[in-house]
């Protein structure tokens, strides 16, 4: 007999609205909310706020044809290629013209993980969304979602149904204001992608 698997109930869906707030306050409250691209996804347990007025963001020296979607209106993916590597998703966070928005760095897989485990090559549960390169490459995520809205096929978000406990640090692998504490995690996760130093 085959073990049936159950997903764990999802909240209500997030709404454009829902990003159209400060990215300092939009980034926490994602900690704990479900994204699914094509019905494939999970928890998000980390993520790292990046507001325009700091040398990090991709937006800091103005726009570009990269980075156009952060400049536009809240609640839209912005998606790019890392190292030339891999790809990263961020959501884009405040009013138009601010430019700012959350990388999503780790999630806890949910849904669909027998289409993650083949995407990813490998069948370690903790490993397939550990980073923001490997939960894109978990969840199909490319260059064809940049600019696609947070809230229509085949994105999809829900709002947290519990009150986690939140931990905060400085953001990693970037080397220009890393002294900010806009990392955000769940705590005591085992899928984050790297775990949080005590304060």
């Amino acid at each position: 007999m085959s073990r049936i698997s159950t997903s764990p109930a999802l909240g209500r869906p997030l709404r454009r609205a829902f990003f159209n707030r400060s990215v300092h306050e939009v980034a926490p409250e994602l900690i704990g909310a479900t994204l699914l691209v094509g019905g494939v996804g999970g928890t998000i347990v980390e993520v790292e706020a990046y507001h325009h007025t700091e040398p990090a963001a991709h937006s800091y020296n103005g726009p570009t044809p990269r980075n156009a979607v952060m400049f536009g209106p809240p609640g839209f993916a912005y998606v790019y290629r890392s190292y030339g590597i891999h790809w990263c998703v961020n959501f884009v966070c405040e009013a138009a013209g601010s430019a700012s928005a959350v990388l999503i760095r780790a999630l806890e897989p949910t849904h669909g993980l027998a289409a993650m485990r083949r995407r990813r090559g490998l069948p370690d549960e903790r490993a397939l969304c550990s980073g923001p390169g490997k939960l894109c490459e978990a969840l199909a995520i490319s260059d064809r979602h940049n600019g696609l809205p947070l809230d229509q096929p085949p994105i999809a978000l829900h709002a947290r149904t519990m009150n986690p406990e939140i931990v905060a640090g400085v953001r990693i692998g970037i080397t220009k204001a890393a002294e900010l504490p806009w990392r955000y995690g769940l705590k005591g996760s085992r899928y984050l992608s790297k775990p949080f130093k005590p304060v």
